[in-house]
């Protein structure tokens, strides 16, 4: 996804909806503190730029999984896509000094948490573009606030659903029901790549509540923490692919090319932009990404990639999305 508050479970997440690398949550030095003697810090017009990108790298992240899989198999995109941001994220570890968790503990709970947050969905996701388009696929994406709070209400025993919370939820499957045009049976639509999207997706808040009940109070930075999360999941896919995939005789120019944007833009900088807007407009603020991607990706889709769009599926994504907002609302206090 990256760390704003995850839009599913509320602990610090790249955004479920996001295709990018999830870091584990933050520690309480991780979130600047004004001096008390101090008026607190304006904020400028950076974190809007960042913001502006944010969208652009993770709406095109669906497009270059696309272009990936035309050359290489879906496992290996996905290799490629989590050791080229892997090794992004190294070099800014290196340059801030930082170093990876030395406990065993954090690193067996960090194995968990990369297979669920980046192994997993990773690959349903590039399994998925083979048979429906990026478009059906962002969209497919945008229902893991829909998952998390379905999951939030069993798992986690502070949620508590409001009415306003359960509206969105029913509203948003049923944004799902019509962009996968259900009143005509589903026809056109490949169900099983669909359920391939909608399982990565679900992949999310589940990774996120097994963070937040294993590894909230862990004193490790973000960096170190997201890069150790990356270079497991790297590990993971390294063995996957010998196992399952042969190795590629060919090395076309566009497909690496998505394959290398992919993780180093979508997967490692997009951590690195989410970090810094996070830090200076908060999460609840950085968070409203999520629901720039599937207008993004869609553009992208029908523009580059010429996939057919009926009207069912913008209407749709945008019920999605207000369920999806309506699920993360909370009751204003007075």
């Amino acid at each position: 996804m990256s760390t704003t508050t995850d839009a599913s479970t509320g602990s610090p997440a790249s955004p479920s909806a996001a295709p990018a690398s999830s870091p584990a949550p933050a520690n309480h030095r991780d979130t600047p503190r004004p001096h008390p003697d101090r008026p607190a810090p304006r904020r400028g017009s950076a974190w809007q730029v960042r913001f502006a990108l944010l969208c652009l790298v993770w709406g095109f992240s669906f497009l270059f999984i696309k272009l990936g899989t035309e050359g290489f198999a879906p496992l290996q995109v996905t290799l490629g896509r989590v050791a080229f941001g892997a090794l992004v994220l190294l070099v800014f570890l290196v340059v801030k000094r930082e170093r990876l968790p030395r406990s065993a503990r954090t690193w067996g709970h960090l194995t968990v948490a990369a297979f669920l947050l980046n192994s997993l969905p990773f690959s349903l996701f590039a399994y998925a573009e083979l048979t429906i388009p990026s478009t059906l696929a962002s969209i497919c994406n945008a229902t893991s606030p829909l998952w998390g709070m379905l999951l939030s209400i069993v798992a986690l025993s502070e949620d508590r659903p409001s009415r306003r919370r359960v509206a969105g939820l029913g509203l948003g499957f049923l944004g799902v029901l019509t962009v996968l045009g259900a009143w005509q049976g589903f026809s056109g639509v490949d169900l099983t790549g669909t359920a391939m999207a909608l399982g990565a997706s679900l992949s999310y808040p589940i990774g996120w509540i097994y963070v937040r009940r294993t590894l909230a109070r862990d004193e490790h930075s973000h960096l170190a923490m997201s890069s150790t999360q990356l270079l497991l999941a790297t590990l993971q896919l390294a063995v996957f692919t010998a196992l399952f995939t042969p190795m590629p005789t060919a090395f076309p120019l566009v497909p690496v090319l998505a394959v290398f944007g992919l993780g180093a833009l979508g997967t490692g900088v997009a951590f690195l932009l989410q970090y810094g807007m996070v830090a200076e407009v908060g999460p609840t603020t950085a968070q409203m990404v999520t629901y720039f991607i599937p207008v993004i990706a869609t553009a992208a889709g029908v523009a580059l990639l010429d996939e057919h769009l009926t009207w069912n599926t913008p209407v749709g994504a945008l019920i999605v999305l207000a369920g999806a907002a309506l699920t993360q609302s909370k009751p204003r206090t007075p």
